[in-house]
C-alpha cells in the first residue's frame, strides 16, 4: 500500500513510497498533526544515492512490526536534504552534538512543540548489530523517554538551542589583521595534511584554500598538502578511470575503494580545482585525463536535453534484472578473470603495470581501478581501458556520447541494456550544484582553452535564468520543467560566482563573447541576493529568505564549510570580485561588514570555515587587471586567486595592474605584467 511520498517530485521520498509507515513530508500540516495528537517527530532526512539510506529503507523502513510501533506513536517526516539543506543543516548540527558524528541516513526525533531535537542518530540496524540498538528497541525507549523523562528532554533541547543560536550572539570584530589570514591557512593545511585512518574526502574547501595560499610561500612540489591532494584524486580509486567522474569519497586512508555514489557538486568542485591546481603550475597529463574524462562523463551521463545538469548517480546497481536488491559498485569494479578474459595479453599486462591489480581484489574480490604513477598512459593501457568502457557501456566511448539515465529501480531492472544495468540517476536540477559545475567548466576552459566546456557551462547558465526566474523568485529545484523550493543562500551565492566565472571565462578564452551580459546578471541577482537574505542587524547572509523561514527551529546565518562552500564564504568573496569589476565601493564595504561578522570565528576556529579565510584574503589582496585583448588569455591560464580580469584597449602599455585603489606602473609585456601580478599577490 502506498503512503503520501509516493507522488513526490523528490526521487529520495518516492524511494519510501511504499513503506508501511505512515510517512508525511515536511510540511505545515504534518507539524500540526504532530501537536494535535502529542506525538513526537521522527525526522528522517537523506538522499536518493546514499547507500546506507538504501539500506535503511529495504530493512527498518519496510518492516511492518517497526511501522507499527511508529505509526502509534510517532508521526514520521521524511527530507530529502537536497530539496532542504536549511533543514539538514540545523540537525546534523544537533546530532553531531549529541552523539559525536552525524552523517546520512540521519534520524532525528524532535520535540513537536517546537521542534527542538531531544536524540538523534545516523543509521539504525532492525536488529542489534554495528554496536548500535535494534531500531523496534529504540523507537520504545525513545517514546518512553519523551513520556517519562520530561526534565532530561528539556535539558538536552535547550543545550542544543543554545548550541545553535550561539553563531549569531558573537559580537563582530571591529578590526581585521593579516594574522587572522596566516593562522586560518595553517589551520586548513594542517588539515589537508593529516593522514590518519579512516575516511578520505576531496574536502574541496580546505584544498582550494591550501592551493591559494601556496602563492605566499614555498613553490608547489610534489609533496605539498594542495598538490599531494590533488595526486590522489586523479591517480585514486575514488576517480573512475575507465569512464570519468569522481566518486563521493574513499573508505580507506589510501584513496582506494570508494562510495561508488557520484555527486555533481563533488565533480564541479573539483573540476574547478584541478584547473586550478594545472594552472598554478602541476600540468602532470593524468590532471588533464581526468578533467576530459569528467567533461565527457558528463556530456555523455549526467547532461538534459535542455543542458543543464543532473544531481546524483546511486553507489548500488542491480547486477542482474531478477535480483530483488542492487549491490554496491558493481557497475564500476572488475573480477580478475573478467579482466583477463576481455583483454589482450599485452593489454592486461599494460593494464598491471599501470595500475594497482592483484588476483585477490581489493573489493570484496574484485578489483577499484587504482593508478600506480602519474604521467600519460600508454595507447596500449587506453586501449584496454576503452575495452573495458565497452563492456560496461555495451558501445565504445567513440560511439556511446550519450547513455540515457535510468531515473529509477523498476527503469534500470526492465530496460534491456547492452552493457552493465547502471545505477540510477536522480535527474533533478538543482541550482547550487550546477552552479558548482558552471564555475568548473569555465575555469577548466580558460586554463586548457576548451571553447566546448565553456559552451556547456553557459548552455547550463542559459538554462537556469530562463526557467528558475518565476513570477519574483529565484527557485531551487527543477523536476522536469517545473520548480520547486525557494532558493536558499547557498543557490545564490554559488550562482552568483558562477556568473562572475562565466564573465571571467568570457574575458579569458580566446574568442570568447558576452562578458558584459554576465556581469548585468550578477548585478541583479546580487541585489536581490542582499535584499531578501541579508541581515541587517547581525550582518552577513541568511540561509533562507524573508518569509521562508517560519518552520525552521533556528535561522541560521551559514558560515561553516561541509563538502560544499558556505555561503557566506563564497557570497563575501562575490562581494569583492564584484567591487573591482563595478569600480562600486559598497560591495567592498559590505564584504569588510561580512567578514567583521564572522570575525570570531575567523579568529578562534578558523578550521572549520576555509571559504571565509579565503574571502578574507580575497579582501586583503584585491587585485584587478585592465589588459589588451591579445593577452588576457595567457593572463587567465595562470593561478591568480584574487584577481579579476578585464578587456581595455585604452590603456597605455599592455596592461594595468592595480591591487585596490593603487595602480602600479603600466606593463609594457606580458612578462612584466606576470611580474607585477606575482608581487602583488604575496
Amino acid at each position: 500500500m502506498a503512503n503520501r511520498l509516493i507522488h513526490a517530485q523528490s526521487l529520495y521520498l518516492r524511494k519510501h513510497g511504499h513503506n508501511p509507515i505512515d510517512w508525511w513530508p515536511w510540511c505545515e500540516e504534518a507539524i500540526a498533526q504532530a501537536r494535535q495528537d502529542n506525538k513526537p517527530i521522527f525526522l528522517s532526512i537523506g538522499y536518493s544515492s546514499c547507500h546506507w539510506c538504501t539500506v535503511m529503507e529495504g530493512e527498518a523502513f519496510s518492516d511492518q512490526a517497526v511501522a507499527e510501533i511508529m505509526n502509534r506513536y510517532f508521526l514520521p517526516i521524511k527530507v530529502d536534504r537536497e530539496e532542504r539543506p536549511d533543514i539538514d543543516h540545523i540537525y546534523i548540527q544537533a546530532v553531531q552534538l549529541m552523539i559525536g558524528q552525524a552523517g546520512w541516513p540521519l534520524n532525528v526525533f524532535l520535540d513537536p512543540y517546537d521542534l527542538a531535537p531531544f536524540y538523534g542518530g545516523t543509521y539504525f540496524p532492525l536488529t542489534p548489530r554495528y554496536g548500535r540498538p535494534g531500531f523496534l528497541e529504540l523507537l520504545r525507549a525513545v517514546r518512553q523517554r519523551y513520556d517519562q523523562g520530561k526534565d532530561q528532554v528539556e535539558l538536552v533541547k535547550s543545550q542544543i538551542l543554545e548550541y545553535l543560536e550561539s553563531p549569531g550572539k558573537l559580537p563582530a570584530l571591529s578590526t581585521l589583521d593579516k594574522n587572522m589570514l596566516d593562522n586560518g591557512y595553517r589551520k586548513a593545511t594542517s588539515i589537508l595534511a593529516y593522514q590518519g585512518p579512516g575516511n578520505s574526502f576531496p574536502m574541496i574547501p580546505y584544498a582550494q584554500a591550501v592551493l591559494q595560499s601556496s602563492r605566499r610561500g614555498a613553490p608547489l612540489g610534489t609533496e605539498h598538502p594542495a598538490v599531494q591532494r590533488g595526486i590522489n584524486l586523479v591517480l585514486g580509486g575514488i576517480f573512475d578511470h575507465v569512464a570519468g567522474g569522481w566518486h563521493r569519497y574513499t573508505v580507506d586512508p589510501t584513496w582506494t575503494v570508494p562510495h561508488f555514489e557520484k555527486m555533481l557538486y563533488d565533480n564541479g568542485l573539483i573540476l574547478e580545482y584541478i584547473s586550478n591546481l594545472w594552472s598554478a603550475g602541476i600540468q602532470d597529463d593524468s590532471l588533464r585525463r581526468a578533467v576530459q574524462k569528467t567533461v565527457a562523463w558528463l556530456e555523455r551521463e549526467m547532461r538534459s536535453e535542455a543542458g543543464y545538469f543532473y544531481a546524483a548517480q546511486d553507489a548500488d546497481n542491480f547486477v542482474h534484472s531478477e535480483d530483488l536488491e542492487p549491490e554496491e559498485g558493481r557497475f564500476y569494479v572488475w573480477a580478475y578473470q573478467e579482466l583477463q578474459e576481455l583483454l589482450t595479453e599485452p593489454e592486461f599486462q599494460g593494464l598491471t603495470s599501470a595500475f594497482d591489480i592483484e588476483p585477490a581484489g581489493n573489493f570484496e574480490g574484485l578489483i577499484v581501478l587504482q593508478r600506480l604513477q602519474g604521467g600519460a598512459l600508454s595507447p596500449v593501457v587506453e586501449s584496454a581501458l576503452d575495452k573495458l568502457f565497452a563492456h560496461r557501456y555495451g558501445s565504445t566511448p567513440e560511439l556511446c556520447s550519450k547513455f540515457p539515465p535510468a531515473v529509477d529501480a523498476q527503469q534500470a531492472k526492465t530496460t534491456h541494456w547492452p552493457g552493465r544495468i547502471p545505477p540510477v540517476t536522480d535527474t533533478k536540477m538543482i541550482v547550487a550544484w550546477n552552479s558548482l559545475m558552471i564555475s568548473g567548466l569555465a575555469r577548466a576552459a580558460v586554463v586548457f582553452q576548451q571553447p566546448h566546456y565553456g559552451e556547456l557551462a553557459s548552455r547550463c547558465a542559459e538554462f537556469i535564468l530562463q526557467s528558475q526566474w518565476v513570477n519574483g523568485q529565484f527557485y531551487r529545484l527543477n523536476y522536469d520543467g517545473q520548480v520547486a523550493v525557494i532558493a536558499q543562500a547557498e543557490d545564490y551565492a554559488l550562482w552568483i560566482k558562477a556568473l562572475l566565472d562565466l564573465h571571467q571565462m568570457a574575458v579569458g578564452l580566446t574568442g570568447a563573447m558576452n562578458a558584459e551580459f554576465w556581469l548585468t546578471k550578477v548585478k541583479e541577482f546580487q541585489a536581490n541576493f542582499d535584499e531578501q537574505y541579508w541581515s541587517s542587524a547581525s550582518q552577513g547572509y541568511y540561509a533562507t529568505a524573508m518569509g521562508a523561514s517560519g518552520d525552521l527551529l533556528v535561522r541560521e546565518r551559514p558560515c561553516e564549510d561541509n563538502a560544499i562552500p558556505s555561503a557566506n564564504g563564497v557570497a563575501l568573496t562575490n562581494l569583492v570580485r564584484l567591487s573591482l569589476l563595478t569600480g562600486d565601493l559598497t560591495y567592498l564595504e559590505r564584504a569588510e561588514r561580512g567578514l567583521q561578522a564572522f570575525g570570531q570565528i575567523l579568529k578562534e576556529a578558523p578550521q572549520s570555515c576555509p571559504s571565509l579565510v579565503t574571502a578574507l584574503d580575497a579582501w586583503f589582496y584585491p587585485i584587478q587587471v585592465k589588459a589588451q585583448p591579445e593577452i588576457l588569455a595567457q593572463i587567465a591560464s595562470h593561478f591568480f586567486p584574487t584577481t579579476v580580469l578585464q578587456s581595455a584597449t585604452d590603456i597605455p602599455g599592455v596592461a594595468l595592474v592595480c591591487q585596490g585603489l593603487t595602480c602600479q606602473e603600466p606593463a609594457t609585456s606580458l612578462a612584466m605584467a606576470l611580474e607585477q601580478l606575482a608581487r602583488y599577490q604575496s
